[in-house]
C-alpha cells in the first residue's frame, strides 16, 4: 500500500498547473457563451419553438396517492358516505372519458386508412379485421364497464332522491347534484360516440362481413386442421362482438338494461338537471365557440333520451325544445372526421317522439345546415382576421406578463388571465377550423380556395399559441403554485365567513349540519394538493352547500370560476395539447398542394410554412395508434413521403426552375428578350423562400436553400460536361446566383475545353464489367487497346486520357473508381471460387499436387511440362461452349478480367500523378514554396489581392499534397480480400498454384493464335498483348500467399528444359538425316519452338513485373538484372526480374 509520504511532489507546481487548466477552462466557457449569444442574436424569420430543445420537461399535473376515504373525513358520517360514493363514481367516469379518447376511438376512426393510398389487396381485409380483434375486445370490455358505472350512478341517485326519507343519509331538500347527473350524461355520451364512430366507418362494417363469411368457410373446409371446440368458442366471441359492438346499438342496449322501478323524485330531479345543463351550455356558447361546449351539449341530450326511454315520457314541448337545438348547433364535432348531426341523433334514439316533428320542421333541418355552413364560410375571412389579431395581442401581453410590474397579486391575476385566455382562444380556433372542414366533408360540399387558406392560417395561429406556451412553460409552472394559493385563499375566506354566518343563525336545522360539514370538507380539500379527486369532492360538496340559498348567486359564480381556473392551471399542459391538437388535418391533407402553391406564388408567407408543417406532424400520435396495419409498415414514413412529394412538386421544383430561368435570362440579357421590367410585369420575392430557416418535419429537415443549391450545382455541372464550350456562361450564372440569391455554389473545376479527351473515366467506372472484357492491357507501356471494333480503327486508353478525365472531374473520382472496382472484383471472385470448388477441377488439382509432392526428387524439383499439358487438354473433354471455349479457357478469361481491373487501377493512380504534375509544372521549386498571402499583407496590398493570394496558396498546397502523397490502392485491394481468401472455409482455393502451369500453356496458345490472326484478312480474335492475365495471376497468388509454393514448382525452368530437349532432338535429327523435306520440317519446328519460347519469356517477364506491384519484403526479392531467363538457371524463382 502506498502511503502519502511516499509521494514526492511540489505544491507550487500543482498550484500552477491548476491555475493553468482553470484558465483554459474559463476560456472554453467564454467561447461557448459567445457562440450561443451569437446564435441567439441572429434574426430568425421562421421562429418556431421546438419541443426537442427540451429533452426534459416539467410535468406539473398534481398527483397524490391518498384514498378518497382519507380525503372525505368529517364528523357527518352520512354526508361522508354520500360524497364518497358519488365522488368515486365521478372519478370513474373521468377515467372512462380519458380511456375512450386516448385508446378506443383512434384505432376505430383510423381503421381502413392507408397513408400510401394503395388499394387493399385481396385477402387483406380479413387480415385487417384479425388485427383489430383485440381492439374490439377492448371496446367490448369498455362498454361493459360503462354499463355498470351508469347503472350504479342511477341506483345511487334513485336512493338519494327517492321517497324513502329514512334511507337518505343527508337532507336532500333543495340539493341538486347537477355535476353527478352531468357525469351520468357523459357515460351515455361516450357510448353514443362509439355508436357514431362505428356506424360512420363503412370500411369496418364491410370488412367485418367478409370476416364473418370466411369463418363460415372454415367449418366446411377440411384442409384446415382446427380444434372444433376452440373454433366454436371463437365463433361465439365474434358473434357477441357483432351484437354488442358492431351492430351500432351500444347506447340503446345501455338504456334497455334491467333497472328497478325508479322513483318520481329521480324523474323530476333529472328533468331539472337537464334544463340546468342546457341553460349553462347556451350561456357558454353565446360567449365563445368552444369544442368542449359542443361536445358537452351531448350530455343533457343523452340524459333526455334516457329520461324519455326509462320513464316513458312523450312530451311534445320538451322534445321540440330539444329539437330546436340544431338551429344553434346543427353539428357536433366528436373526433377526427366524425361529425354528429343532432337531429339525426334524436331521430335514431327517440323514434317514438318523431311524431312531434312535422314536415316543415324536418325540411328546415337541411336548410339550416346549409345556411349554417354558408354563414360560417362568409364570416371565415373576418373571423381569421380577428383571431389573428387576438393571437398577436395575446402573444404581446404574454411576453410582457412576466415582468411583474405592480403588486404581486396583480401580476399573478394577469398571468392567470393570460393562461386561461390562451387556452380558450386555442379552443375557439380549433373548433372553428375543425367544424368548417368536417362539415364540408359531411355535406359533400366543395371547399373554396379562400376558405382553405383561411383555415390554414388559423392552424398556424394554433401552433403559434402552442409554441408560446412551450416557451413560457417553465415560467407558468413557477407561477402556478402562487396563483392556486391566491385562488384558494378566496375560497377559504368566503367559506369561513359563510360558516360564521350560518352558526350564528338561530334557525339551526339538520340541513345546516350537512352544509357546515360540506364546508369543512371543501376547506380540508382546498388546503391540500389540487388533484382531480379533491376537485371533484369540492364540486359535489359545493352543490350541497348551495341548498337553502345559503350561498348567494354572486358567490356561486365566483366559486365556479375559481374551481374552473384551478382545473385549468393544474392541467394546463394537457389542455394546451388538446386545444392545439390538429390531428383532424390528416383527413384533409389534400389541401397541402393548394397551400404550397399559394406560398410559392406569395413568398412573403414562407416564414409560416413551419407552423403548417408542424400541424401536419401532429398526426404522428394518430398513426402510431393504427391497429389494422402490420407492425412492419412504416406508417409515419408513408405520410412523410406524401407530404414531401407535395412540397417538392409545388414549391421546390418550380422554385428551382424559376431561379434557373432567371439566372439564364440575366446572363443572356444582351439578347432580345421579353420585357423584364418589374414595374410592368411584377416582381416575386423569391429570396424570402431561400431565406426560410430549415423546416422540421418529423425526423427530417426541409432546407429550401440547400435543395436549390444542390439542384443548380448538379444542373450546371452536367450541362458543362455535355458542352464544355459553355463553361463561361455557367460561371457567370454562378456569380449571379451568389449576388442575387446568396447561393454558395460549388466550383466544379472543369476544364474550359479539351480536344483529346478519350473515353471518360466516369463512363468506364460505371461500365467496368464491359470495359475489362472488351479491352486488352499492356503492362509495360500502360495502355488499354480495344480487342475488336466494327470501325477501321481501335480505341486506346492511355495515361494521358485518364489524366484529362481527372482534370475534368477532379481527384475525387479516383477513390470512387477503386470502390466500383472492389464491387466488381467481389462478384468475379465468387465465380472464381465456384470454379475451384468443382469436383472435376478440385480432384485433378489435388491429384497433381500429391504427385508433385511424392515425386519431387525424381522430377528435380520441376513440375513436369507434360502433366500440365495433359491437364490443359483433359479439361476440354469436360465440354465446350458454343464458341469452342473449354472450362480452362473461361477460367483464364476470368483471371484476365480481374487483371485488367487491377491494371485499370494502376492507370488511374498514374493518371492522377500525371494530372497533378501537369498542373504543378509551373511551380519553380516544390521544396521552397513562398506564402503569397503573407507577402501581400507585408506589402499592404488591397484586400482583394490578399484574398486572391490566399486562394492561390490553397491551390498550391492542394496540388503539392496530391503530388507528394500517394495512395497504395493495390495494398488496399489485397488487404480487403486477403482474410476471406486465407480463411478456413475457403480451403479449396489453396490448390490454385497447381492450376497456374496449365493456365500458362492455355494463355500462350491463345496469344500465339491471336498474333497469327493479325496478318490474316479475318482478324477475329487477333491480339498482340494481353497482360491482364499476368496481373490477375500475380494478384491472386498474393491474396492466397502462394508466391513461395508456386516458385517451388520451378515451372518456367521446366518449360525451358522442355524446349531445350526438343531443340536438341531436332538438331540430332538434322545430323542423322539430310533429307530436304525433313530439313524444312525441322526448320519450321525450330521456328515454332522459338516462338513458344519467346512467348513464355514474355509471360515470365510480365508475371515477374506484375509481382513487383504486390511485393512485400518477406516474399519478393528482385532478380539480378544480368540473369538470362532463357537459361535454366534464369528460370529459378528466387525472385522477380526488374522492369
Amino acid at each position: 500500500m502506498i502511503n502519502e509520504g511516499d509521494w514526492n511532489y511540489d505544491e507550487t507546481v500543482i498550484k500552477n498547473l491548476g491555475q493553468k487548466y482553470l484558465k483554459s477552462y474559463g476560456e472554453f466557457i467564454d467561447k461557448i457563451n459567445d457562440t450561443v449569444n451569437a446564435e441567439n442574436n441572429k434574426p430568425n424569420v421562421n421562429y418556431l419553438w421546438d419541443f426537442t430543445l427540451k429533452p426534459v420537461r416539467l410535468q406539473i399535473s398534481p398527483h397524490e396517492h391518498i384514498d378518497l376515504v382519507d380525503l372525505i373525513n368529517t364528523d357527518n358520517k352520512g354526508l361522508n358516505k354520500v360524497v364518497l360514493v358519488l365522488a368515486s363514481l365521478c372519478l370513474e367516469v373521468r377515467e372512462l372519458k380519458s380511456q375512450v379518447f386516448n385508446d378506443i376511438i383512434p384505432p376505430l376512426v383510423m381503421y381502413g386508412e392507408r397513408p400510401d393510398f394503395e388499394t387493399i389487396p385481396k385477402g387483406e381485409a380479413q387480415l385487417m379485421i384479425g388485427r383489430m380483434i383485440h381492439v374490439l375486445q377492448q371496446v367490448r370490455s369498455f362498454i361493459g364497464r360503462c354499463y355498470e358505472v351508469s347503472k350504479n350512478i342511477i341506483l345511487q341517485l334513485d336512493v338519494l332522491f327517492g321517497q324513502d326519507k329514512v334511507a337518505q343519509s343527508i337532507v336532500m331538500k333543495d340539493v341538486h347534484f347537477v355535476f353527478v347527473f352531468e357525469s351520468l350524461g357523459t357515460v351515455f355520451t361516450l357510448l353514443a360516440i362509439l355508436d357514431e364512430v362505428i356506424e360512420n366507418n363503412n370500411i369496418l362494417n364491410e370488412h367485418w362481413t367478409l370476416y364473418r363469411s370466411i369463418l363460415r368457410t372454415v367449418y366446411k373446409a377440411e384442409q384446415f386442421n382446427f380444434d372444433e371446440s376452440k373454433l366454436r368458442l371463437f365463433e361465439n366471441i365474434i358473434a357477441s362482438l357483432e351484437v354488442e359492438v358492431i351492430d351500432g346499438h351500444i347506447l340503446q342496449n345501455c338504456l334497455k338494461q334491467s333497472l328497478p322501478v325508479l322513483s318520481n323524485g329521480l324523474q323530476s330531479e333529472m328533468l331539472y338537471c337537464i334544463n340546468n345543463l342546457l341553460s349553462a351550455n347556451e350561456v357558454a356558447s353565446q360567449s365563445s365557440r368552444d369544442k368542449d361546449i359542443h361536445v358537452s351539449l351531448l350530455s343533457p341530450i343523452t340524459l333526455y333520451i334516457f329520461y324519455c326511454t326509462v320513464f316513458h315520457v312523450q312530451d311534445k314541448k320538451s322534445f321540440r325544445n330539444m329539437w330546436d337545438l340544431h338551429k344553434r348547433v346543427p353539428f357536433v364535432h366528436i373526433y377526427g372526421p366524425v361529425v354528429l348531426p343532432l337531429t339525426s341523433f334524436l331521430k335514431r334514439h327517440l323514434p317514438f317522439c318523431c311524431k312531434f316533428v312535422d314536415k316543415k320542421m324536418d325540411a328546415s333541418v337541411v336548410t339550416n345546415r346549409q345556411s349554417y355552413l354558408q354563414n360560417a364560410v362568409q364570416n371565415l375571412s373576418k373571423d381569421t382576421y380577428n383571431f389573428t389579431a387576438q393571437v398577436a395581442a395575446w402573444c404581446a401581453d404574454l411576453n410582457e406578463g412576466f415582468t411583474m410590474e405592480g403588486t404581486v397579486q396583480t401580476g399573478l391575476e394577469k398571468i392567470c388571465r393570460l393562461l386561461t385566455n390562451g387556452i380558450l382562444l386555442a379552443k375557439n380556433i380549433s373548433s372553428l377550423v375543425s367544424m368548417i372542414m368536417n362539415v364540408h366533408s359531411t355535406l359533400s360540399k366543395p371547399i373554396t380556395r379562400n376558405s382553405v387558406l383561411c383555415c390554414i392560417s388559423l392552424l398556424q395561429q394554433l401552433k403559434i399559441i402552442e409554441c408560446m406556451f412551450l416557451e413560457k412553460e417553465e415560467l407558468f409552472a413557477m407561477s402556478a403554485s402562487h396563483i392556486i394559493q391566491q385562488l384558494t385563499l378566496k375560497v377559504l375566506s368566503t367559506i369561513e365567513n359563510l360558516k360564521k354566518k350560518l352558526t350564528q343563525d338561530k334557525k339551526y336545522s339538520y340541513s345546516s349540519l350537512d352544509i357546515i360539514a360540506a364546508m369543512n370538507l371543501i376547506q380540508n380539500n382546498v388546503n391540500g394538493c389540487c388533484s382531480a379527486s379533491r376537485n371533484i369532492i369540492c364540486q359535489i360538496a359545493l352543490e350541497i352547500v348551495q341548498q337553502g340559498r345559503v350561498l348567494p348567486s354572486d358567490d356561486q359564480l365566483m366559486f365556479a370560476n375559481i374551481f374552473q381556473k384551478i382545473r385549468i392551471i393544474t392541467t394546463f399542459q394537457d389542455k394546451v395539447k388538446k386545444a392545439c391538437d390538429t390531428t383532424f388535418i390528416y383527413w384533409h391533407r389534400s389541401i397541402c398542394p393548394v397551400y404550397f402553391s399559394y406560398v410559392f406564388n406569395n413568398p412573403t408567407h414562407a416564414p409560416n410554412l413551419q407552423y403548417f408543417i408542424s400541424s401536419l406532424a401532429d398526426c404522428r400520435s394518430l398513426l402510431l395508434k393504427i391497429a389494422h396495419m402490420s407492425a412492419d409498415t412504416d406508417r409515419i414514413g408513408l405520410l412523410k413521403k406524401e407530404i414531401l412529394d407535395f412540397f417538392k412538386l409545388e414549391i421546390l421544383q418550380p422554385l428551382c426552375t424559376e431561379i434557373e430561368t432567371d439566372l439564364r435570362l440575366s446572363t443572356h440579357s444582351h439578347l432580345q428578350l421579353d420585357d423584364r421590367n418589374p414595374l410592368k410585369v411584377g416582381l416575386k420575392s423569391i429570396s424570402t423562400l431561400l431565406e426560410t430557416y430549415p423546416i422540421r418535419f418529423f425526423d427530417e429537415y426541409i432546407d429550401i436553400k440547400k435543395y436549390v443549391t444542390q439542384y443548380l450545382d448538379m444542373t450546371f455541372y452536367n450541362l458543362t460536361t455535355v458542352a464544355l464550350h459553355d463553361w463561361k456562361s455557367y460561371t457567370v450564372m454562378r456569380d449571379f446566383a451568389h449576388q442575387k440569391y446568396k447561393l454558395e455554389l460549388i466550383e466544379p473545376h472543369l476544364p474550359s475545353q479539351t480536344v483529346e479527351q478519350g473515353i471518360d473515366v466516369l463512363e468506364i467506372m460505371r461500365n467496368i464489367h464491359i470495359f475489362v472484357s472488351r479491352y486488352s492491357y499492356n503492362l509495360n507501356n500502360q495502355f488499354f487497346v480495344e480487342r475488336s471494333s466494327n470501325n477501321k480503327h481501335l480505341n486506346t486508353i492511355s495515361i494521358r486520357h485518364i489524366a484529362n478525365s481527372i482534370r475534368t472531374h477532379g481527384f475525387g473520382i479516383m477513390n470512387t473508381t477503386v470502390n466500383f472496382t472492389f464491387q466488381y472484383l467481389r462478384k468475379k471472385f465468387y465465380v472464381f471460387s465456384q470454379f475451384l470448388y468443382d469436383d472435376h477441377i478440385y480432384s485433378r488439382l489435388v491429384k497433381d499436387a500429391r504427385y508433385f509432392k511424392e515425386n519431387k526428387e525424381e522430377l528435380d524439383q520441376c513440375y513436369p511440362y507434360d502433366r500440365a499439358d495433359k491437364f490443359n487438354k483433359g479439361i476440354r473433354k469436360l465440354g465446350l461452349t458454343d464458341e469452342g471455349l473449354s472450362f480452362l479457357d473461361q477460367f483464364r478469361i476470368l483471371i484476365t478480367h480481374i487483371g485488367n481491373a487491377m491494371g485499370y487501377i494502376r492507370m488511374i493512380r498514374s493518371g492522377g500523378i500525371h494530372a497533378c504534375a501537369n498542373a504543378i509544372k509551373f511551380v519553380p521549386d516544390l521544396d521552397d514554396i513562398v506564402n503569397l498571402e503573407e507577402i501581400c499583407k507585408a506589402e499592404e496590398l488591397p484586400e482583394d489581392t490578399v484574398k486572391a493570394a490566399k486562394v492561390l496558396d490553397d491551390i498550391l498546397d492542394n496540388l503539392i499534397k496530391n503530388f507528394a502523397d500517394g495512395t497504395a490502392y493495390f495494398k488496399m485491394l489485397v488487404n480487403v480480400f486477403a482474410s476471406s481468401f486465407r480463411s478456413q472455409k475457403n480451403q479449396h482455393l489453396k490448390n490454385f498454384y497447381m492450376i497456374v502451369p496449365p493456365l500458362t500453356l492455355n494463355y500462350v496458345e491463345q496469344m500465339m493464335n491471336g498474333k497469327e490472326q493479325i496478318n490474316k484478312k479475318n482478324k477475329t480474335g487477333a491480339c498482340f498483348t494481353d497482360d491482364g492475365f499476368s496481373m490477375g495471376v500475380a494478384y491472386i497468388l498474393k491474396l492466397l500467399e502462394q508466391y513461395s509454393v508456386f516458385d517451388s514448382l520451378h515451372w518456367f525452368q521446366s518449360v525451358n528444359n522442355k524446349f531445350n530437349m526438343e531443340e536438341l532432338a531436332v538438331r540430332e535429327s538434322k545430323k542423322r538425316e539430310s533429307d530436304v523435306k525433313l530439313d524444312q520440317t525441322n526448320t519450321l519446328t525450330m521456328k515454332r519452338l522459338d516462338e513458344y519460347r519467346q512467348e513464355f519469356e514474355l509471360l515470365y517477364y510480365s508475371l515477374s513485373s506484375a509481382r513487383i506491384f504486390f511485393r512485400t519484403d518477406k516474399d519478393d526479392v528482385p532478380l539480378n538484372v544480368e540473369q538470362t531467363p532463357v537459361q535454366p538457371s534464369a528460370m529459378e524463382s528466387n525472385g522477380n526480374p526488374s522492369q
